[in-house]
């Protein structure tokens, strides 16, 4: 076990080779001076590389610490801990009540352990095939009252409050965690209130998102902003005024109440509840993560720190049955057009069809049974389920929460009996501990009857794919269900896409869409979704042998390699992917348009051969698309030019040659 340093005002005051609890006996008097002391203690944590500098100290009695990237400041000061409301459990129980106005004030470290991990683990799917976990970790122990009460016979009645602060230190970022070790006096917490806060610079400017599926308003951290009327949903993504990036987000939310972020004060941001929520120790409470950056592209590529931070697979056989693939919604719920779907897919190498919202009925009445197909539609689910899997495709089923919070089990088996691949949760709710427990609950459900999910409406991740991997992916973004422009489109894999997958929905032929064919084909590689709905609202007939969908039809979802290469938030983005030896990359740009160089020399081979496949937008010509196709041979190390139209974007790939 690696040493223990404990600082008092800065300075060391001993190294332990264990934890102070477990050295009680023979270092009683060091101890006693050492807790008289820690009420101002001062606890280091650096990353692996020496980067992320985490201090944690304790100040008047609260809780707090500060964070710095490369000795330049992020956090200036921030608080920790949370507040808890036990006083009429405390009563009924006949343990003294805690009078405190904040909870964890007052509380005394008990101990400092520390731990380093350095492993790699293999994706059931993803952006990598293999992703490091290397950290840092310390969990500080803390402790409250214990000297007073009967703790004789019977219950336990001593006024005893426990907490552990796990902190973790990446090369990408820092995250926290409040852990809550079994009550001695076997108390339930009811916590009121999340204390984390999170004060910067001056100058700092966000990226605020008010509702899951909203855009971006790009704000300050000042009240004077309207933006802040409203909470901003996580991940925040910020540009500090020092010129470092920081995103913070939530980790491994599964039965607690969702966070967001309110601004405390100017300058200042809190994590903020849904609602209060209640636990049975012993109990962790989700994540609390900052990734960080020099540019904002750094982001993108650290962001598999949010996987990291969530338990390993859970499905024993994920490997057998969990495909990801791209999916067809059928626009018209009809046996003719359904079965056209299929075959469309088997043509456009897709491997998926969804039946979308209606066919068991009006989806928003709890009388609607979705075990049955609305009479009025003529559709035969087990007919159809057998001709997909006869052709090599899957059959999705949209389901709206009402059907599954009623039905779930039964649900389940019969859609296993069809054999149906995967459901679309419609509509959920999410925030409260109720909900959030309930729709985690319920794709562990799925997987034990093999059924792929997919989750809309305002639902977004936080890494749980990674512990249940047939949750392909989920909604939480405002897709082309919404046309955005391509300011949003831009913004999204700087904000959105950090905390995980996004079912976008890219539209192709509807006229709707406010941006250039380019910059939609270039959407598969740039948007990361293990289930990526193509050609949506588009019917089969639409498609009229266009080349360049010859892109999408080659594009996997899920990768071996991933590198975002170039990128300013709302401006644009470059990203590279790799399957096999083949490079695709995506370049979705902005609203202004822009000339932009590849250095190859990021991703390729340096002085190995590729055949290169380029479609980019050309308005110059008489087509209906818009869109020019070249093949041409670069060597590895090579820059490429591109010129990217105005809400444009190109669609390249990289083949080795010989």
């Amino acid at each position: 076990m690696r040493p223990h340093t404990y600082f008092i005002k800065n300075r060391v005051l001993m190294t332990m080779k264990y934890p102070i609890r477990n050295r009680v006996s023979i270092l009683a008097p060091i101890l006693m001076l050492l807790l008289s002391t820690l009420a101002h203690a001062q606890v280091t944590l650096l990353s692996p590389d020496g980067k992320v500098c985490f201090v944690f100290e304790q100040k008047g009695g609260d809780l707090a610490y500060h964070l710095d990237y490369d000795g330049k400041p992020v956090v200036e000061h921030g608080a920790l801990g949370v507040n808890i409301d036990n006083h009429l459990v405390e009563r009924a129980m006949g343990i003294p009540v805690d009078t405190s106005r904040v909870w964890t004030n007052g509380m005394e470290v008990t101990g400092v352990e520390r731990k380093t991990m350095d492993s790699v683990w293999t994706t059931v799917y993803g952006e990598y095939a293999q992703i490091a976990d290397h950290y840092n970790e310390m969990t500080i122990h803390l402790m409250k009252g214990g000297r007073h009460g009967d703790d004789t016979g019977g219950y336990d009645k001593r006024q005893q409050y426990l907490l552990d602060i796990v902190v973790r230190a990446y090369d990408e970022g820092i995250a926290i965690r409040y852990h809550f070790p079994e009550a001695t006096n076997g108390l339930f917490m009811h916590i009121t209130e999340d204390l984390t806060s999170f004060a910067f610079a001056p100058g700092a400017t966000a990226w605020h998102y008010a509702w899951a599926q909203a855009q971006a308003c790009k704000v300050k951290l000042q009240r004077r902003e309207r933006a802040w009327a409203e909470e901003a949903e996580r991940p925040l993504t910020l540009r500090l005024a020092n010129g470092l990036y920081a995103a913070i987000g939530e980790a491994a939310l599964v039965d607690f109440v969702r966070g967001k972020l309110k601004l405390k004060a100017d300058n200042e941001l809190q994590m903020s509840l849904y609602e209060p929520a209640d636990i049975i120790t012993a109990y962790d409470m989700p994540w609390r993560y900052i990734l960080l950056g020099e540019k904002a592209t750094d982001l993108i590529n650290n962001k598999q720190m949010v996987l990291n931070l969530n338990a390993p697979n859970q499905i024993a056989d994920a490997r057998e049955w969990v495909r990801p693939g791209k999916a067809f919604r059928v626009c018209r719920l009809d046996m003719k057009t359904a079965l056209e779907a299929v075959d469309f897919c088997v043509d456009r190498g897709m491997q998926y069809i969804e039946l979308d919202a209606g066919w068991y009925g009006p989806e928003m009445k709890m009388a609607s049974s979705a075990r049955k197909v609305d009479e009025r539609k003529d559709l035969d689910l087990p007919r159809l389920c057998r001709y997909a899997r006869s052709k090599g495709i899957g059959v999705w089923l949209y389901v709206n929460q009402r059907a599954l919070s009623k039905e779930l089990d039964e649900l389940l088996t019969l859609y296993e009996q069809w054999g149906v691949s995967g459901i679309k949760f419609g509509f959920v709710q999410v925030g409260s501990q109720q909900w959030t427990t309930w729709l985690h609950k319920a794709v562990k459900a799925c997987a034990d009857h093999h059924i792929l999910v997919d989750i809309h409406d305002e639902y977004r991740p936080t890494g749980w794919s990674r512990t249940y991997p047939n949750l392909l992916t989920q909604e939480g973004v405002g897709g082309n269900e919404e046309m955005p422009d391509a300011e949003h489109d831009a913004t999204l894999p700087f904000t959105r896409f950090l905390c995980g997958p996004a079912d976008y929905t890219p539209c192709y032929f509807n006229g709707r869409v406010k941006n250039t064919k380019g910059h939609q084909l270039a959407m598969p590689v740039v948007y990361y979704s293990p289930l990526t709905f193509l050609f949506w609202y588009d019917l089969p007939e639409a498609y009229r042998g266009e080349k360049e969908l010859d892109y999408w039809k080659a594009c996997p979802t899920v990768w071996d390699e991933s590198k975002a290469l170039l990128g300013e938030i709302g401006q644009y983005i470059v990203q590279a992917r790799r399957t096999g030896d083949v490079w695709f990359v995506g370049a979705m740009n902005g609203i202004v348009g822009r000339d932009i160089t590849i250095d190859t020399a990021d991703f390729l081979q340096k002085g190995k051969k590729y055949r290169v496949e380029t479609h980019n937008d050309d308005p110059s010509l008489k087509t209906r698309t818009q869109v020019t196709s070249e093949k041409t041979t670069v060597k590895g190390g090579e820059r490429l030019k591109l010129h990217l139209q105005p809400s444009g974007g190109a669609a390249l790939s990289f083949t080795p040659v010989g």
